[in-house]
């Protein structure tokens, strides 16, 4: 059998072709990758949004070019940036932008002094991000934003979903669901009461399931609900696999490991899986931009020094690699520590990043370039700690994703050394676009 992967990343849109075989194991026919290049351009500096029907039309136009080369293509699977959400009509049709999951509307102080996502948590006791899509919701209901012919609301990839199969409302998997928030994990469901206190009406909520449900069909091909891109790229690359921690390193970071038990804390979801398993996540705002942030430094040095504008990529791996065998050479009070929190995080927004125990010594380019990597693995690491610590949860391998990884082997070292476990990258690049085509075997 062979199925099609479409993932609707906020970067870039991927597809896969893969063939299942018999020994189990998927192979990858091919990979696309193209630019999204969908961001709408606004005067408001914390709004990101981009233009659904951009979307949906380079999506298929990426779909149609596979289904005209691999006619026996017998399913089709979607997954795509998670929290974000755009406004459906009663026809079926989007009426509005794509509300991202970077949109900050959330994290703006109101007439009480106070944002929206510290009004929900101080009136329900939730703890919902700005960028989720149901705090996105409140934000434009209160601010009289949302569109006059919008009944309902799903992400980009349920969108596409319906326009492949003429659905008037769109059927969310749990996994999207989740991700806008106001969701409770252990009866899988939303919080309608919460909700109701907000302002917000059921009405406005899809139609959730909890399994991998047929949609309908397109081009004759069966096409199925949409799964979140966090638990597309862990079914991409790990598969149903246990004790096996992914890490993601793109603009963000984040670690997901599969969980038979419920468990939340500080900075970990749980996030609904397959077959009534979690993945217990933590993110990083700040991940492989972090390293970009250092970059553009000293990009703009060097432009005003030598007028010479050149990516420094390849200059920073060579400091990174003669900062570490610095940092290995000297004692824990002489070591450079950077927080890369640069962007806060989602339950603190306004923290900072931070250097300390700056000396004389350590002020170099190599240590700093070294520092930068540390930083963006302990912060994903203190993620880890935290699940250990609540479930007992030991990984005994990790697969690495994402450009951050991929192009960064001192990273991957600081990593296998800091979580003591060996680290593999996965086996496919479009890891998310993988994890859907699986997904649509279930």
């Amino acid at each position: 059998m062979k199925t099609i992967g479409i993932d609707i990343g906020t970067t870039t849109l991927s597809g896969v072709v893969l063939e299942k075989t018999d020994t189990g194991k998927p192979k990858v026919l091919e990979a696309k990758t193209i630019e999204n290049g969908s961001f709408l351009p606004t005067v408001k500096d914390w709004e990101r949004i981009q233009d659904a029907e951009k979307i949906i039309k380079k999506s298929r136009e990426l779909l149609d070019d596979f289904l005209d080369r691999y006619p026996d293509v017998e399913r089709i699977g979607l997954t795509g940036q998670m929290h974000g959400i755009v406004y459906i009509d009663k026809e079926g049709n989007g009426v509005s932008p794509l509300y991202t999951w970077q949109d900050a509307r959330g994290n703006l102080c109101e007439e009480k002094k106070s944002s929206l996502v510290e009004e929900i948590q101080q009136t329900c006791h939730i703890l919902a991000a700005s960028g989720y899509g149901l705090v996105t919701h409140i934000y434009n209901l209160r601010h009289i934003l949302v569109p006059d012919t919008a009944v309902s609301l799903c992400t980009i990839m349920d969108y596409f979903g319906m326009k492949l199969t003429g659905r008037k409302k769109a059927l969310v998997h749990a996994s999207n669901a989740a991700s806008f928030g106001f969701w409770d994990g252990q009866k899988n469901c939303f919080l309608t009461e919460e909700l109701h206190q907000m302002g917000v009406e059921e009405t406005w909520l899809p139609d959730v399931c909890m399994g991998i449900e047929i949609l309908g069909t397109y081009r004759n091909r069966t096409v199925t609900t949409a799964i979140g891109d966090n638990q597309a790229s862990f079914l991409g690359s790990a598969g149903t696999e246990k004790n096996t921690l992914l890490i993601n390193m793109g603009t963000g970071g984040q670690i997901s490991v599969l969980s038979d038990q419920y468990f939340t804390a500080d900075r970990i979801e749980a996030r609904p899986f397959l077959n009534g398993t979690y993945l217990l996540a933590g993110s990083s705002l700040c991940g492989g931009k972090a390293y970009a942030l250092l970059e553009h430094f000293f990009r703009n040095f060097v432009k005003a020094a030598a007028g010479q504008d050149e990516p420094l990529y390849q200059t920073m791996e060579q400091l990174a690699r003669a900062g570490k065998e610095v940092h290995a050479g000297q004692e824990e009070k002489q070591r450079l520590r950077i927080k890369t929190t640069f962007d806060g995080t989602r339950v603190h927004p306004e923290q900072t990043g931070s250097i300390t125990n700056l000396t004389a010594e350590n002020f170099t380019p190599e240590l700093f370039v070294y520092g930068v990597l540390e930083g963006m693995s302990r912060e994903l690491y203190t993620m880890y700690q935290t699940i250990h610590a609540g479930t007992a949860i030991k990984i005994e391998h990790m697969i690495g994703s994402g450009n951050g990884l991929r192009k960064n082997p001192v990273l991957c070292e600081i990593m296998k050394e800091m979580f003591g476990a060996e680290l593999t990258l996965a086996e496919y690049e479009e890891e998310a676009a993988a994890g859907a085509a699986v997904s649509s075997f279930f």
